[in-house]
């Protein structure tokens, strides 16, 4: 068996046990207490995480070491996240850290992205409903403790930049378990009492845990909802709440809110200058062009005498009377034409002229309306024999002078047309041609 093919050096050693940890753990979070910390001068840190029974060493370079937010400390309880590898010098495995955290924070930190999520699911985060803030501020409410540096850095820079602004302190708790309830009263008193144009909530750095009031979930509401706009300044630069992201505007730090919300005096100074400047410019100009339009009519006034201004207004004068004995008699003229046309209309409209053509008319229409009447009075009299001819061939008369008679009963004159009409003892009247004979019934119908 050759043995030397299985010979290894112990810097091979190391290097096969550093690739096979290294591929067997991804990045890994571990919660530990802080042992052995160290920091050389190449600015490394340098410490091992253990619990009661093991430890293991660990380090976090430089780079990522700047953007630690505490100190690290002996027994420090810390969330650490990294890779474990090896360190071939020495063949000790360690952990190679990115990110390290208090503990405590690591859970309020899920917390705090949770919550993120969901409220930023909502809307509430949303850029489009943001409210612009106004151009100029007359009235600031803020919000903060009274004894902290975030207030005094606010009030110096607004008494700086514009100490014309009126700015009301509304004092409140920034940290512990009552100051979210506290700051969010009085941001909902101070949107209704619609006072101010702007509100300001501020406080200097911290833990995430002193922060942790300005990631409240009904603060955060009462942001969104606020009718006044919103600008929140909440710890440093690096730091960021639930309030930053809900907040109209988020300044990075305290001061740098200020200089957002009022202009500089000195910069409102220098434009009102410039302004006074140019107002001033624009006035000598218009006055030296009045000065020059006065001087033009002062030389038109002096090239004319009142003399020759008086002839010129008579000439205008004779000239306006003709024109108006021009008109008037051109309207006289109108007015006479139209005067005869009248004259004329009622002449041959008038009454005696109408009386006698109508009379006139009627000697014509006199010898036709006779000789119309004669033929109708002919024709109406051969009408009338004609209808006189068929009521006779129609009339009883006719028949009885033909040798009939007629009989109608005496008593109520009705006719008789049937035997069984009458009865033995009746009497009747019977006409004929000349005359009227009464009868009397002697036997029944038969």
């Amino acid at each position: 068996m050759d043995r030397s093919a299985q010979i290894l050096t112990p810097s091979q050693l190391n290097i096969l046990a550093r690739d096979l940890l290294e591929g067997a753990f991804p990045l890994i979070w571990v919660e530990a207490e802080l042992g052995s910390v160290t920091r050389p001068a190449s600015g490394h840190l340098y410490f091992t995480l253990k619990d009661a029974r093991s430890q293991i060493r660990a380090a976090l370079f430089k780079p990522k070491s700047q953007w630690l937010k505490f100190v690290p400390r002996e027994g420090m309880r810390v969330l650490a996240r990294g890779r474990l590898t090896l360190y071939e010098a020495r063949g000790e495995y360690q952990m190679v850290l990115d990110h390290m955290e208090e503990a405590g924070e690591g859970a309020l930190r899920r917390a705090f992205e949770q919550l993120k999520a969901r409220l930023e699911a909502e809307g509430l985060f949303a850029p489009e409903r943001k409210r612009p803030l106004p151009a100029h501020v007359r009235r600031l409410a803020v919000i903060t403790s009274p004894t902290g540096a975030a207030v005094r850095d606010v009030l110096s820079v607004l008494e700086r930049r514009f100490p014309m602004l009126e700015v009301d302190l509304l004092p409140s708790l920034v940290q512990g378990d009552s100051a979210a309830a506290q700051i969010t009263s009085l941001l909902r008193g101070a949107d209704a009492s619609g006072r101010y144009d702007v509100i300001l909530l501020t406080r200097g750095g911290g833990s995430m845990e002193d922060l942790w009031a300005f990631n409240d979930e009904q603060l955060t509401r009462a942001i969104a909802a606020s009718q006044t706009p919103v600008v929140s300044a909440v710890g440093h630069e690096t730091d960021f709440s639930l309030a930053d992201f809900a907040a109209d505007l988020r300044a990075p730090t305290p001061s740098v809110a200020a200089e957002l919300l009022v202009p500089d005096q000195r910069d409102l100074l220098l434009r009102v200058r410039r302004l006074d400047a140019r107002l001033a410019q624009l006035q000598r100009h218009s006055v030296g062009q009045a000065m020059q339009r006065a001087d033009r009519a002062l030389l038109r006034l002096n090239a004319q005498s009142p003399q020759s201004r008086l002839q010129l207004l008579q000439r205008r004068q004779q000239d306006v009377a003709r024109r108006l004995h021009a008109a008037w008699s051109t309207q006289h003229q109108g007015r006479l034409a139209h005067l005869r046309h009248a004259a004329a209309v009622l002449r041959s409209g008038h009454p005696q002229r109408r009386l006698d053509a109508l009379r006139e008319r009627l000697q014509r229409l006199q010898p036709r309306a006779d000789s119309a009447i004669g033929r109708q009075l002919q024709r109406d009299a051969l009408r009338l024999r004609a209808l006189a001819r068929s009521m006779e061939a129609v009339s009883p008369l006719a028949t009885v002078a033909r040798g009939y008679a007629i009989l109608t009963r005496e008593d109520d004159g009705s006719l008789v047309r049937s035997p069984l009409q009458v009865r033995p003892g009746d009497t009747l009247k019977a006409r004929v041609q000349d005359g009227v004979i009464d009868v009397t019934v002697n036997e029944p119908a038969r």
